[in-house]
């Protein structure tokens, strides 16, 4: 039997399943059409629901976006809680996850390294 600590991740993983497919299918708002989910942590007390969001946007389009996720908030809980059968729907708290951009930072420094130089421990 699966204890109860588990509940805010199980509820956590459908969230960020049903938020993905409300921004990409019902959420006509432009602002949000760039919008990915990488992760939700939900509160224990399921009120509240950490959205870690990226964007395919340019780094001065950020602000426009997090202000279309407000925007559509009130609309996207209203439908979490009516998919997902919740007695109260969580607040949800978007938060940009710039992992991606981390990740091309390092990509691009790497391609920066000559190909065939040999470090100090080898030779």
């Amino acid at each position: 039997m699966k204890g109860r600590g588990d509940r805010p991740a199980r509820v956590g993983e459908r969230i960020r399943e049903e938020l993905s497919l409300l921004l990409l299918r019902r959420v006509n708002d432009p602002g949000v059409a760039s919008v990915t989910v990488t992760e939700i942590s939900v509160t224990p007390d399921l009120r509240i629901a950490h959205v870690n969001y990226s964007a395919l946007v340019a780094k001065e389009e950020r602000p426009a976006v997090a202000k279309a996720l407000r925007r559509s908030s009130g609309f996207l809980r209203r439908e979490l809680a009516h998919t997902l059968g919740l007695r109260y729907a969580p607040e949800l708290q978007f938060h940009y996850d710039d992992s991606f951009d981390r990740g091309a930072r390092i990509d691009a420094i790497l391609r920066e390294i000559p190909e065939g130089k040999e470090g100090p421990d080898e030779g």
